[in-house]
Formats: C-alpha cells, structure tokens, sequence
C-alpha cells in the first residue's frame, strides 16, 4: 500500500495547451522569417533562423530547468511557456526591422 503513495499521480497534458505553444513558436519563427525577408539578402535569412534556433535552444533550455525544477509533469505548461517567449521575441524582432537603415 506504501508504494501506491509514493507514485505521483500523472496528469494528462491539455492539448490545448500544447496546440497554443507550438502555434506561438511558429508566430516567433515567421518575426525572424519575416524580418530577414524584408531586409533582403540571403545572410539575413541565414542569421535570423539561426537565431531564431539560438534563442529557442537557451530559452528553452532555461524554461524546460524551471519546468522541471518546479512543476514537475505538466510539459504543457512548459511548451507554452517557451512559445509565448519565442513570439513575443519574434514579434520584437520584426517591429526593429524598421529600424534598420
């Protein structure tokens, strides 16, 4: 009996959640894609979804730290956390590409 409470229960992932997260990390992908299209040249491509993947991978990894420092099983909440993180990069950076002259 000792054992069936030391089991954690598991909770089903929203998949809602999930779906919100992976379209927010596509919204951050297109800032990137969509910057690099209106500057122009193909260096611009390469370094915008090179960053795009450089920003994804430590932003990811910090989040997917805390994730499972603090809420342990909910990989949900996690996904979404980093989707919100990559649009809200991505969004900045396609408003700066006006800034470059």
């Amino acid at each position: 009996m000792a054992e069936f409470e030391s089991v954690a229960a598991e909770r089903t992932p929203n998949r809602s959640l999930v779906w919100l997260g992976v379209v927010l990390i596509v919204v951050g992908f297109l800032g990137h894609f969509f910057a690099a299209r209106a500057i122009g040249t193909y260096i611009y491509y390469r370094d915008h979804i090179f960053g795009f993947f450089l920003i994804l991978l430590v932003t990811g990894s910090i989040i997917a730290g805390l994730g499972w420092r603090f809420w342990k099983g909910r990989r949900d909440i996690t996904l979404l956390i980093i989707g919100v993180v990559q649009a809200l990069v991505g969004i900045v950076i396609y408003i700066n590409r006006f800034n470059i002259h």
